[in-house]
């Protein structure tokens, strides 16, 4: 099992920066990929960012590309989500999850049904 834990989440106006934080613990080896996703009221989930943890390809949504900035520190066992420039359309609860299929690449790494462990999330909302 892994568990997932973000943080970082708030309220600001559009044209600021948040930071989100998810720490991973438990059974982090069986990982292969770690991303951020959001849901906004009424809207369905969606990849904003995601990442195969062993190296290799990072791929971001259009609508966040140039803006979001995604990394992972090993040693903590955290990915981070930096987010500049946001606007009211990034308003959502954003999820940390963990994938334990292999072989996630490019837009494969934006699809909420092949990850299999889910942080609680935090909220981002973006006033104008």
């Amino acid at each position: 099992q892994v568990q997932l834990a973000e943080s970082g989440g708030g309220s600001v106006q559009a044209g600021g920066s948040l930071r989100l934080s998810c720490a991973a613990s438990g059974d982090t080896y069986s990982t292969y990929s770690m991303g951020w996703f959001r849901q906004a009221p009424g809207k369905e989930r969606e990849g904003v960012a995601s990442m195969s943890t062993r190296g290799g390809s990072t791929y971001y949504a259009d609508s966040v590309k140039g803006r979001f900035t995604l990394s992972q520190d090993n040693a903590k066992n955290t990915l981070y989500l930096q987010m500049n420039s946001l606007k009211p359309e990034d308003t959502a609860m954003y999820y940390c999850a963990a994938a334990t299929r292999t072989g996630l690449l490019g837009p494969l790494l934006l699809w909420p049904s092949l990850y299999n462990y889910w942080g609680q999330g935090t909220q981002v909302t973006v006033s104008s």
